[in-house]
């Protein structure tokens, strides 16, 4: 597995509280800003699509590619920082 990034450190020590959607790994300001206007403004909303995704990765990575345009690399790498989140404060 790849190392994370500081930005996926950071998110996955704290919980998350009223984070913006552009502190979750993999987006930065472009998407970030694609998101919003989806709707997807804060990283709480994130976070519940991806436990109606039944946390399931392809179908997570698919969802955000779709709503935002992402990259494989920048999906996954949301995708992850929610897995890890999860594990340290759902589980």
């Amino acid at each position: 597995m790849s190392t994370t990034s500081q930005k996926h450190k950071n998110f996955v020590a704290e919980p998350m509280g009223d984070k913006p959607v552009t502190d979750l790994a993999g987006i930065g300001e472009v998407l970030g800003r694609r998101m919003c206007d989806q709707g997807f403004d804060k990283a709480y909303v994130v976070l519940g699509q991806y436990l109606v995704l039944k946390k399931n990765q392809e179908l997570f990575v698919e969802w955000m590619k779709d709503i935002s345009g992402a990259n494989t690399k920048q999906a996954n790498d949301c995708c992850q920082c929610l897995l890890e989140w999860c594990n340290e404060f759902l589980n």
